[in-house]
């Protein structure tokens, strides 16, 4: 079933590509490495909307006997490469403008102000497409923030392209490529965190364990709560898998497909498994301990 998202993706994905082949040819011409290293970025940006739409379809797929998860792992291994791919990226430009620094070259600055000016209005308006759920889904917070810093950095290339007319200082576009080149670094580290912590099965960053052992612990009739685990099955579904030990005779009144709502409407997760044990169980349990897994 197509996702409401698929249809932001493909406009994204198509604006942005027609804009990096403009920004190629006209930064060429112009003779901006700003202009390229912007070119360099969005493209970056039409690889990640291409590969994060594959993700949210893939994710889609119902699963298997073989991927009894099915493909929701492949949201977070989209966000995982989108940002390694930047950064990636961002070290090519850095060199090239670290090289136009020491010998500044001459700029077109008319050109790359109204080259970057309709990356503005492009980024802008394509990163408005993510707006709504950017806080839900770590593979839509990136396609907003790469869009969002696009347009802002766009408008910084504006900014540094009219200094250079009024002044002649054509040191002033490497600089700005250095300058975009840090910005993007700073927020692109935060998706590769936060994309590596879930590859890695960590707590998702919305969600506080402690908080959600104390919760198991107080259900009627639990006296301990071990062997909790909480993950991201993708960037947007979380599981928790749990041994609730229970009181002797005292049986499970509360239904846990209960305990699974609440678990969800507190913390956001869905996907929820429990053992339940009674103490001789627990004392036979070798994942009792927390240092075992």
């Amino acid at each position: 079933m197509p996702s409401r998202h698929d249809r932001s993706f493909a406009i994204g994905a198509s604006l942005n590509a027609v804009f990096v082949i403009a920004e190629v040819a006209f930064g060429l011409a112009a003779n901006s490495i700003a202009l390229l290293s912007d070119a360099v970025h969005n493209l970056g940006d039409v690889l990640a909307l291409l590969l994060a739409w594959g993700a949210a379809w893939l994710s889609r797929r119902p699963p298997s006997a073989y991927r009894t998860y099915g493909w929701g792992r492949s949201s977070v291994m989209a966000a995982l490469v989108n940002a390694v791919v930047l950064l990636i990226g961002i070290g090519g430009i850095g060199v090239e403008a670290l090289r136009r620094l020491i010998a500044p070259e001459p700029v077109a600055e008319v050109i790359v102000m109204m080259i970057a000016a309709g990356g503005i209005v492009i980024n802008g308006g394509t990163a408005l497409l993510f707006l709504r759920d950017r806080d839900s889904d770590l593979n839509l917070r990136a396609q907003f923030l790469h869009l969002g810093g696009d347009a802002l950095i766009s408008a910084g290339v504006v900014v540094a392209a009219l200094v250079v007319h009024l002044t002649g200082w054509f040191w002033l576009d490497p600089v700005t490529s250095l300058i975009i080149a840090v910005l993007i670094t700073l927020a692109t580290w935060g998706l590769l965190r936060d994309s590596i912590n879930l590859a890695m099965d960590a707590v998702p960053g919305s969600i506080a364990h402690d908080d959600v052992r104390r919760y198991l612990a107080t259900l009627p009739g639990v006296a301990e709560v071990h062997d909790l685990h909480i993950w991201g099955l993708s960037t947007t579904e979380v599981a928790l898998t749990a041994h609730l030990v229970y009181a002797d005779g005292h049986e499970a009144r509360r239904r846990l497909h209960d305990v699974q709502t609440e678990l969800h409407h507190r913390f956001g997760i869905g996907h929820a498994t429990f053992q339940i044990e009674s103490h001789e169980d627990a004392a036979e349990c070798r994942l009792r301990s927390h240092d075992v897994v």
